[in-house]
């Protein structure tokens, strides 16, 4: 192997060059997988760390391939130890293995806008809207779009364009990262005309503001806060007659009711009631991926789905095949840690927590409570269990490969099991004894 020379006088063996390095089996074959870039990369960094003598210039080759990232992707498998089963920043909602499957199909060429039959173009999407209107069949069509704001700013821009939306003040809410409904709906172009109060807003006051220079009447769903005593707010059934179309959005993605969330909207329900549209989001409890929904009257879904705004927001083809196959198979990773037996999490503490004080760990089982997160349902509490661990492990967990995501409270590192599959126990275990110093 070709050497570059060392530093004058140095004794030691000459580090190889970058060329003959990458032309190292090991090196060339990760080259082929992760691209020549990514390998040159780590090639470069391990020979600078040789030249400072951090490690023997011999041993470059090995520090470069031990450098090396899993997947060509900057993203990192963690597990969500956190006790919030939607934690915004870990992506939501994680897929079912259907969901998986379906997206690496649809990663190649596949007919997402082409009749195999006919030879001819297709309505894109088709099996994924068709699976959404089983699902809800109170709605007479359907839409997809690229998140659950952008289906909100969709129906603005379609049916307000430069009209007016009623919207009660108690519902300009802030949806998250500094992004205000009020805000988005006006940069469609639509003007807000606000009724009623914070805290109290009845149907008379919708009743008042509704006019020839209505576009629609909105309903939010104040999904991440709670507005508590002396609070009146109006129905969509109560609505539904005022001479304008009621859009209501429910943002955390519910297609029918959800026993352990009853203050939670979901479509159904909100179209049984007389919305016109309602509009949410695939990526928290549906449990699918990132996308906004639009269910609801079919000449609205049709106006929507052909206004040019609809071109910017359509979804790819791999969110389809993974909304698709959330709604029509077996039940999500959500819907499992929603459901989860809290004598069963409890267990699970128990085993790990034994296991791992074994090997020398101060772990102890605790109880603990766990929330829905991502917007969803504020102020739910659902009874859970985690390994305590001392605050120390945090930093080291949340560094480590997989990267474990726990919560500190009271001076202990709290891996909460709600949200982690059973499956992922042996794991979690392994990740807290690679931790341990």
């Amino acid at each position: 192997m070709d050497h570059e020379p060392g530093p004058a006088g140095d004794g030691r063996r000459r580090i190889a060059r970058t060329d003959a390095l990458l032309a190292e089996p090991r090196l060339a074959e990760a080259a082929e997988r992760l691209g020549r870039g990514v390998v040159k990369a780590a090639v470069v960094a391990a020979q600078r760390r040789a030249r400072a003598g951090e490690i023997p210039p011999d041993a470059v080759a090995d520090a470069a391939v031990e450098s090396l990232p899993p997947t060509a992707c900057g993203l990192r498998p963690v597990i969500n130890a956190t006790g919030v089963l939607l934690h915004t920043n870990l992506g939501r909602a994680p897929l079912s293995d259907a969901a998986r499957e379906a997206v690496a199909v649809a990663s190649g060429a596949t007919d997402v806008e082409l009749d195999l039959e006919t030879g001819r173009r297709a309505k894109r999407g088709r099996s994924a809207l068709a699976a959404l209107l089983e699902r809800v069949p109170q709605a007479e069509a359907a839409h997809v779009v690229n998140n659950g704001a952008a289906a909100l700013a969709l129906a603005a821009a379609a049916l307000a364009g430069d009209r007016e939306i009623v919207i009660s003040r108690g519902e300009m809410v802030e949806i998250g990262d500094g992004f205000r409904i009020p805000e988005l709906l006006a940069a469609t172009g639509a003007r807000l005309r606000e009724v009623g109060t914070t805290n109290r807003t009845a149907p008379e006051d919708y009743a008042a503001a509704v006019g020839p220079d209505t576009g629609f009447i909105l309903k939010v769903h104040p999904s991440n806060f709670r507005v508590t005593g002396f609070t009146r707010g109006a129905d969509v059934a109560e609505l539904t007659g005022l001479g304008a179309p009621v859009v209501a959005d429910i943002g955390s993605g519910l297609l029918a009711p959800e026993p352990l969330l009853p203050d939670e909207p979901d479509a159904a329900s909100m179209l049984k009631a007389g919305a016109h549209l309602v509009t949410a989001s695939g990526d928290k409890l549906l449990g699918g991926p990132q996308c906004g929904l639009v269910l609801g009257r079919e000449d609205l879904v049709r106006r929507l789905a052909r206004h040019p705004l609809a071109r910017a927001l359509r979804v790819d083809k791999m969110t389809l095949a993974a909304l698709e196959a959330t709604v029509r198979g077996p039940r999500t990773p959500t819907e499992e840690a929603l459901h989860a037996d809290e004598a069963a999490l409890r267990a699970r503490a128990e085993r790990l927590t034994a296991h791992l004080r074994e090997a020398g760990v101060d772990a102890v089982a605790a109880a603990t409570e766990a929330a829905v997160g991502g917007g969803g349902a504020p102020g739910v509490v659902l009874p859970s269990a985690a390994v305590s661990l001392p605050d120390a492990y945090a930093a080291p967990l949340r560094q480590g490969t997989p990267a474990v995501m726990g919560r500190v409270e009271d001076g202990r590192c709290l891996l909460d099991l709600r949200a982690v599959p059973p499956e992922r126990d042996g794991e979690l275990a392994e990740a807290v004894r690679a931790a341990t110093p």
